[in-house]
This record gives structure tokens, sequence and C-alpha cells, in this order.
């Protein structure tokens, strides 16, 4: 597990077959803008983050598929630690648009081709 500031999609491909062949877990602070990734589970993921200072509602659990780089189906918003009935969240994924949006923003700063 680690945080990035820069990763290429060939690094990402590398984490996804070690772990789970076509996607690589990862957890967006959405205010401090950090990502972290390659770990088994998004939970400890979210750990290592709040260990760093970051607050709980302001991460998001996501999964990248590196085979589709550049293609919407690059991020996929689903994750059990998304569960937030207190933010209006109820289910795996990230309900408000733009919490998306901002996500996807984060995720186009780190992650390169």
């Amino acid at each position: 597990m680690k945080q990035i500031d820069s990763i290429n999609i060939d690094e990402l491909k590398s984490m996804a077959s070690n772990m789970y062949d076509e996607l690589v877990k990862a957890v967006v602070d959405v205010e401090k803008r950090l990502v972290v990734v390659d770990a088994g589970l998004h939970v400890d993921e979210e750990q290592f983050l709040l260990k760093q200072g970051s607050l709980q509602s302001d991460l998001w659990g996501i999964n990248l598929y590196p085979d589709y780089y550049g293609q919407d189906d690059f991020i996929e918003f689903d994750s059990m630690i998304n569960i937030r009935p207190a933010q209006n969240n109820r289910s795996r994924s990230v309900d408000n648009p733009d919490t998306q949006t901002l996500i996807r923003e984060i995720v186009a700063e780190v992650v390169h081709g």
C-alpha cells in the first residue's frame, strides 16, 4: 500500500496483476486530494489515511481498471467504506455526482498514461 503523487498506467497494471488481475483498490481523500493504492481492502487504505489525519467523511473507496484508462469504466465507485447514511450515501457507490466529479479530477491529477 502506498500514497501516490504520480503513477503511470503500467505501474497500475503491475499492481493489478499482483492482486486481482484487473483492478487496483484505491481510497481518495477529496479534501486533501490524496490517493492511496495497492491494498487488499479499501478499509486498510482508509485506516492508513485516518492515521495521517484525514477525516473519514472525506474518504471514498474506488476501484481502478488500468485496461480502461481514458474511458468512463476506468474508475468504479464501489466500496463498503462508502456506505454512510449520515452523509446521504446509502450505497457502496458514491451517490453524489459532484463528489464523483471531484474524485475523477483527483485521480486524473495522479494517474498518467
